[in-house]
């Protein structure tokens, strides 16, 4: 019995990881025949969960949304206050669980009843949240649970594509991970017009169904995805790059300055290099100054002179101002 049961509990979670299994690769999985999955899948249904089948060799098994919510232990005001709690972690980009809101609100969407979507969005489309600080980009966190479910499945996402001017291009690609900040969401993918890696900002992305159809997954452009993203929004989209050595140690630099200014590299137990990208040099001068660290130039030599020139214009400013 217990063997079954630790069974049911690793069908629902293959189920709830994919969009649809064939009879075979699920037997395969649970190292069971496909009789026993299909028995398996009788038991999940009496329970209450939503498992579809699709007849014919390309058929396949698929947990879909249900008249009423499975038994998760919640009920339907515990459901509904669980979906907007992780949508607002997801959109506001809190550090450290909004990706993990947008993988657990992407299963938890899976099963839940129409009424309780509905529910979940209008409490959401009529509450405006008052935050301290400065604001993250907004998302719809529908958005990201489609590019979430996009990516796990291999499926082409098509979607139109605004620039930092406004402009609109519509782009279709295979999607392979995102990757969050503490202020924005990023996908990853690779773009078939372009054929190479590309980084769009989530909140410049309208999904434009159809999707599909489904692709093998490609090697990713590098093995710490973060750090990619972070090298591409912070440095490479830039004409102007430098190297600087803050005198703090990593962690202190690392509180003032986020993965989409700059990259952080630890120097000693006492000091950190800092690599971003400016627009010009005269702005990276601005960039460097505004962290509130002492700091010495490694590269270029051409942002000594930079620093130099805004030098002499501020202690000009200064003596006409007496």
């Amino acid at each position: 019995m217990l063997e079954t049961s630790a069974r049911l509990l690793r069908l629902l979670s293959l189920l709830q990881a994919h969009r649809e299994w064939s009879g075979p690769e699920l037997a395969e999985r649970l190292g069971v025949t496909p009789r026993t999955v299909r028995r398996d899948v009788d038991r999940l249904r009496e329970l209450g969960y939503p498992v579809n089948a699709s007849p014919g060799t390309g058929g396949g098994y698929q947990l879909g949304a249900g008249a009423e919510l499975p038994p998760l232990l919640l009920d339907d005001d515990e459901a509904v206050a669980v979906a907007v709690g992780l949508r607002t972690a997801a959109g506001q980009g809190i550090e450290g669980i909004g990706e993990s809101s947008v993988r657990a609100l992407a299963k938890l969407e899976q099963v839940l009843p129409g009424r309780l979507r509905r529910r979940v969005g209008a409490l959401n489309a009529f509450t405006v949240p008052m935050l301290r600080g400065p604001q993250p980009s907004t998302v719809d966190p529908a958005v990201l649970t489609e590019l979430a479910h996009l990516c796990r499945d291999a499926e082409r996402l098509r979607f139109e594509y605004r620039d930092h001017d406004g402009a609109s291009t519509r782009r279709t690609v295979e999607p392979h991970r995102l990757v969050c900040t503490e202020h924005r969401w990023y996908l990853v993918a690779w773009d078939l017009d372009r054929e190479d890696w590309r980084t769009f900002r989530a909140d410049r992305i309208t999904p434009k169904p159809p999707h599909g159809p489904r692709f093998t997954p490609r090697e990713p452009p590098a093995e710490d995805l973060a750090a990619y993203v972070s090298r591409g929004v912070s440095t490479r989209a830039y004409a102007a790059h430098a190297a600087v050595r803050l005198l703090v140690p990593l962690e202190v630099a690392a509180q003032r300055i986020s993965p989409s200014a700059g990259m952080l590299e630890a120097d000693g137990a006492e000091a950190c290099v800092l690599r971003a990208g400016a627009p010009n040099l005269d702005v990276m001068v601005i960039h460097v100054m505004m962290t509130g660290f002492d700091f010495q130039v490694l590269e270029p030599a051409e942002l000594t002179e930079s620093i130099g020139a805004i030098r002499d214009r501020l202690s000009r400013a200064l003596e006409r101002s007496v």
